[in-house]
């Protein structure tokens, strides 16, 4: 599958940035700013069924890896950095695992190599009560989803996928008839193969999805893993403190 991505920056030393579910390249277009003006050619891809990627009815880590490495192969890129958050960290892993001679310094945000137990419905069955017939302009649609999610952070994250197909009519980027029954496989445990170099796994103070718990696995899965914590963020820990991921990622990756 050939995915979409927004390239940024002067060509150069490659860095990969992988979204989590429901989001897209775009969501870390302020960060990849900065990693392009620090000297990095930051490529920020959509993820199969999400974003300007192509749909298709196989979402699981195994294809997004392989959709990964076609990438890689299309744009003639051998061996990059890899930042991938949520959903993108355990493709990152997954690629990481099957292809080690290909990442160097991986960057993994909020997420550990373990099994997460379905935790989206909330926003799924909010994103599947919207009309989207009836909205006529994006605070209509705002306005159905704030029936069913207080949080106006993750209604904004959201509807960054909102588009207009045409001039009457809004879609989703994401193809919510898919995404919407992958949940256990989005929270799945991989085989992540070997990968015997330094791995950095940033978490958020805040959040749940990396805990002190998770680090005898971490460190099974990749032996030579690094630790960072911004305090008081949650688990979108580059968008809450953006100038703080920059700083511990960009000491890691020139390390």
């Amino acid at each position: 599958m050939k995915l979409h991505a927004r390239i940024i920056g002067e060509p150069g030393t490659p860095l990969i940035i992988l979204h989590g579910f429901l989001g897209s390249g775009d969501n870390w277009k302020t960060l990849g700013n900065a990693y392009a003006a620090a000297g990095y050619h930051t490529h920020l891809i959509d993820a199969r069924n999400h974003g300007r990627s192509p749909h298709d009815d196989v979402h699981d880590y195994d294809a997004m890896a392989s959709d990964v490495a076609q990438y890689l192969d299309d744009h003639n890129l051998d061996r990059v950095h890899l930042i991938g958050h949520s959903m993108g960290g355990k493709t990152a892993m997954t690629f990481m695992g099957q292809h080690p001679g290909r990442v160097a310094q991986p960057i993994i945000a909020d997420i550990a190599p373990r099994y997460y137990p379905p935790h989206h419905q909330v926003i799924i069955d909010a994103l599947l009560s919207v009309d989207l017939d009836i909205a006529t302009t994006r605070q209509d649609v705002d306005d159905q989803l704030a029936r069913h999610i207080d949080d106006v952070g993750i209604r904004m994250f959201l509807m960054k996928s909102l588009y207009r197909v045409d001039r009457m009519k809004f879609g989703w980027r994401f193809n919510l008839d898919v995404l919407q029954d992958v949940q256990d496989t989005i929270g799945t445990a991989q085989d992540y193969g070997t990968y015997d170099e330094p791995v950095l796994f940033i978490r958020g103070g805040a959040s749940n999805y990396i805990q002190d718990s998770d680090w005898e696995e971490i460190v099974h899965a990749f032996a030579k893993a690094e630790l960072e914590t911004i305090p008081n963020v949650g688990h979108w820990l580059h968008a809450e403190a953006p100038e703080q991921f920059l700083e511990h990622s960009l000491k890691f990756l020139r390390s």
